[in-house]
């Protein structure tokens, strides 16, 4: 059985309180450090600007995805009662809209809610049964007290000793080398 090395997927730094590591990701985010992120016990008011993220993109997929289900489920509507099975019941119009309303509603809540659902589970890549940071027995305190961020190896400033001197210079209390040891 061949052994192979283990990658190096980033240098991961560890704060105690919030405001550590809000003033930390703001610093790394103004370094120019673009390939990062952080993580923490509980939702953070302001590390999405603090981290430099743009807007959340879940909105979006949950308005076309709506879009589509209530153009569909109107669209086959027409279809079948004009185009495919026309029925003219006494000198009714065809393509009567009004009577199209509540499935098209029911379709357009239908596909907006699948959509945002599966898109949200997309956008953050999940389901994620192994990332690397499992790997860093320290990074268990991250779903209970402590707070981490992470500067990713792919990033085209990163370079390993310069990094993570710099995680130590925005006062990290524990900086940790991660590798992807699969």
């Amino acid at each position: 059985m061949q052994h192979r090395e283990a990658q190096l997927y980033g240098v991961m730094a560890e704060f105690e309180t919030v405001r550590q590591f809000l003033h930390a990701a703001e610093q790394v985010r103004d370094a120019g450090y673009k390939h990062m992120d952080a993580y923490a016990p509980f939702p953070v008011e302001g590390l999405t600007e603090a981290l430099g993220l743009g807007r959340n993109k879940v909105a979006l997929v949950t308005l076309l995805g709506g879009l589509c289900g209530g153009l569909g489920g109107f669209g086959f509507e027409y279809w079948v009662n004009v185009i495919s099975y026309p029925m003219n019941v006494a000198g009714r119009p065809l393509n009567s809209w009004p009577a199209f309303i509540p499935v098209t509603f029911e379709l357009t809540i239908l596909g907006a809610s699948l959509s945002a659902v599966f898109g949200m589970l997309a956008l953050n890549k999940l389901p994620q049964p192994h990332h690397p940071l499992f790997n860093v027995a320290r990074f268990k305190r991250a779903s209970n007290d402590k707070f981490f961020l992470c500067i990713e190896s792919h990033d085209p400033k990163f370079h390993l000793e310069e990094t993570a001197r710099f995680m130590q210079s925005v006062n990290a209390q524990h900086v940790t080398e991660v590798r992807d040891e699969d």
